[in-house]
């Protein structure tokens, strides 16, 4: 499938209306509708971070832009650009189009295109949406971009989007959604300023310990 090429997207007061537009639309609806709330955003740095939530649902996307009103940045299936018009829209609203099953070098160059400009970026390390209570392995994504555009990794536990909406669903149920945001790390890097396999490892390795304490305590939140 040839995908529709598009700009990372500059944060445009055009595209944090779109976004605050479909952000009213969907996301603080849901938020009623599940009792959601969120602990911690007071962690969240000012300019570009790296987001890295746990994922349990199709929902979190929305779920995640919870924490904050200022636009963030996400990825999305290469499939949802097939269309120019719809692609359009999407980058608009703060969508990254990544191609899934091989490293997509264009869509790891458009995220630090986009963190370098300032906006922040939601990432979620496990890769694809899992299940369980416990947190998967996570992917060195999060902490490669984090390293390359030298800017904070911020861990983030999301409770009850399984619930609310869970695998093979379709209907979102009205159940507790608990949101907590950890606090944010830089990852080491050696004395040239670059981050080692060794650096990313540990990085990663640490935020998968913090995502899963915050896991662990949002889910007593929720019951």
């Amino acid at each position: 499938m040839n995908r529709v090429v598009t700009k990372p997207g500059r944060d445009t007061r055009w595209n944090r209306f779109l976004y605050g537009f479909f952000r009213q639309l969907i996301a603080n609806p849901l938020r009623l509708y599940t009792r959601g709330t969120v602990d911690g955003k007071h962690h969240l740095p000012d300019g570009a971070f790296v987001l890295a939530p746990v994922h349990r649902s199709y929902i979190d996307t929305p779920i995640s832009t919870w924490v904050q009103v200022r636009r963030m940045r996400y990825l999305g299936k290469d499939s949802m650009w097939k269309y120019e018009r719809l692609g359009k829209l999407f980058t608009a609203m703060g969508a990254i189009p990544v191609h899934r099953g091989s490293i997509d070098r264009e869509a790891m160059k458009r995220c630090i295109d986009v963190l370098s400009t300032g906006q922040p970026l939601v990432l979620f390390p496990e890769g694809e949406r899992k299940d369980g209570l416990t947190v998967h392995p996570l992917l060195d994504g999060a902490a490669f971009l984090a390293a390359k555009a030298d800017v904070p990794l911020v861990p983030m536990a999301i409770a009850g989007s399984d619930r609310v909406m869970p695998r093979g669903a379709k209907f979102v149920y009205p159940r507790k959604v608990h949101i907590i945001v950890g606090e944010p790390f830089k990852v080491e890097t050696n004395d040239k300023g670059r981050a080692t396999r060794e650096h990313l490892s540990e990085a990663t390795q640490r935020l998968h310990a913090d995502i899963q304490r915050l896991y662990d305590q949002a889910l007593a939140h929720i019951g």
